[in-house]
């Protein structure tokens, strides 16, 4: 797969992302930082064609799609249980929608055209309203032509405030998103080919933090940190090493977890994955430390630095109090009660090529496969009783890896190959390896229809998507 660049990148300054990586308040000044927004009572959001400074002043600025005239959108942030009301404004040339993802909200206000809603025409608006009642890291992106919107920079974050945050002296949100761009820093055109649709899916040139390349994070010796890391890639999967640093995870999802430090010290987040970080800034003043993501092996490089400023250590220690996040009101599935079923995920490259060109499906679960932006009138996967936990396996046939999202529930991971979790660790996307199986457990409390589809979108739009009722 040929893959061009800027011509005047070098590799290193290519790969490295980071681009303003604090919020507007903490780096005045920098029109491309991400911007946090406290919602008001009646927000208009509008997705339309704009322009981005993507890889630097120096270079030419990029054609996106953006929501609110910035890539990444604006951050919004609204307090647990407040409502939330948004009018979406399509002033892009087709259909798009709104996906609140994580979001436990009403089935009508979720985003899925000709699902829960019908498509917001060019020209056209359309209202969503929810109270979302977890806090947490959440995100919004288009469910309708996901792969191609996303991919010229559709997404954003929605922060939901807990009534009682952990202390400390400043908190960050990075969005992170993977960009193909041509030489002269223009979105490559080809989403959805062939070869790419049924393997990994449309990996970039071109990693951004917040919009931009590049720029480190200038940081205090002694201050604590909660960062907000948003996978918004379209395919690109990510594990963060922070050289020097010993990040605690304190959620996944949006959803509170037991205080830990990453499983062999590298922070696995599928694309749609969320995780919320606790870091001391313990390093030397004057030092630069790099966040490496190593997740392809030899194509590892600098997503980010950590750049200490000379300046006497905040405090001697680190701060002394508790990160643990308080819990959200999800309901406890009973698994003594629950009701099972097996999802098999099959097709994709080395994986059985026979469902290829069959309504460009190149995937399916259980042998069904619902393409493009979903063939509504399908039977539902499975039809659950409202109420009743129910717990999903996931087995992944396939040579790919797999980030399998559940809308409008947050489901607890069971086990691994058979093998218990530790701890409760909950979320609503989970990444399965190839040739894995993954269990996972919710209760069906949310009535509706549910999409459950891969957040790789090529492999979303070409099958592996399906529709869960529950009734």
């Amino acid at each position: 797969m040929r893959i061009t660049t800027p011509p005047s990148l070098t590799r290193r300054q290519l790969w490295k992302a980071g681009g303003a990586l604090g919020l507007a308040s903490t780096l005045p000044g920098r029109a491309h930082a991400a911007s946090a927004t406290s919602v008001p009572a009646f927000l208009r959001l509008t997705a339309a064609p704009g322009r981005a400074s993507i890889v630097g002043n120096d270079h030419p600025t990029t054609d996106v799609w953006s929501y609110g005239g910035s890539v990444p959108g604006p951050v919004f942030r609204v307090r647990q249980g407040a409502r939330f009301r948004a009018t979406v404004e399509n002033r892009l040339d087709e259909n798009t929608t709104v996906h609140w993802h994580g979001i436990r909200l009403p089935n009508a206000m979720d985003g899925v055209p000709g699902l829960t809603q019908p498509a917001i025409r060019p020209g056209e608006s359309f209202a969503y309203e929810f109270t979302p009642p977890d806090a947490g890291t959440f995100w919004y992106h288009p469910h309708d032509n996901s792969l191609v919107q996303m991919g010229r920079g559709l997404a954003g974050a929605l922060i939901v405030e807990e009534r009682e945050p952990p202390r400390v002296d400043r908190e960050l949100v990075w969005v992170i998103q993977d960009w193909r761009l041509t030489r002269d820093a223009q979105v490559a055109r080809g989403f959805g080919s062939r070869m790419e649709v049924a393997m990994a899916g449309r990996l970039g040139n071109t990693v951004t933090v917040n919009g931009r390349v590049p720029d480190a994070l200038s940081v205090r010796a002694g201050e604590r940190v909660r960062l907000r890391i948003i996978n918004a890639a379209t395919a690109r999967i990510v594990a963060l090493r922070f050289e020097g640093h010993r990040p605690v995870v304190v959620a996944f999802d949006g959803q509170p977890c037991e205080p830990h430090e990453p499983v062999g010290g590298r922070l696995l987040l599928g694309p749609a994955m969320r995780a919320d970080i606790i870091l001391d800034m313990a390093g030397v003043p004057g030092r630069r430390y790099a966040v490496i993501d190593d997740f392809y092996g030899r194509l590892a490089y600098e997503l980010a630095a950590l750049a200490y400023d000379g300046s006497a250590p905040l405090r001697d220690h680190p701060l002394n109090a508790p990160v643990r996040l308080p819990p959200n009101p999800l309901p406890k599935p009973d698994l003594a009660a629950a009701e099972r079923h097996e999802l098999v995920l099959q097709g994709g490259m080395m994986g059985g090529m026979g469902m290829m060109g069959m309504r460009g499906a190149a995937w399916a679960i259980n042998g069904t496969s619902m393409t493009g932006k979903g063939d509504t009138h399908m039977p539902p996967l499975l039809t659950l009783a409202r109420g009743r936990t129910c717990v999903l396996s996931l087995r992944n046939e396939t040579a790919w890896w797999h980030p399998m999202h559940l809308h409008g529930h947050s489901f607890r991971v069971l086990t691994r190959n058979g093998t218990a979790v530790a701890g409760a660790e909950w979320g609503d996307t989970v990444l399965v390896e190839p040739r894995q199986t993954v269990e996972v457990a919710f209760v069906a409390d949310n009535p509706g229809n549910w999409m459950l589809h891969c957040h790789v979108m090529d492999h979303e739009v070409s099958g592996l998507m399906g529709v869960l009722r529950v009734a």
